[in-house]
C-alpha cells in the first residue's frame, strides 16, 4: 500500500477516537434538571420496594 493512504487511514482513526474522547468529556459536565434526578430517585425506590416485597414471599 501506499504510505500516504496508510498515514491518512491512521490519521482519520485518530482523529475519530479523539474527537469522540472529548465529546465524552464535554458531555460529562452537563448538569441534569431537577425533575429528571428526581424521577429517578422515584424510580430506585419503588425498584428497592418491589425487590423487598419480593424477597419476604
Amino acid at each position: 500500500m501506499n504510505g500516504w493512504l496508510i498515514f491518512l487511514i491512521i490519521s482519520l482513526v485518530l482523529g475519530i477516537i479523539i474527537s469522540n474522547l472529548l465529546l465524552l468529556k464535554q458531555s460529562a459536565k452537563i448538569k441534569i434538571p431537577e425533575s429528571v434526578l428526581k424521577s429517578i430517585a422515584e424510580r430506585k425506590e419503588a425498584e428497592n420496594e418491589s425487590r423487598e416485597e419480593k424477597e419476604k414471599k
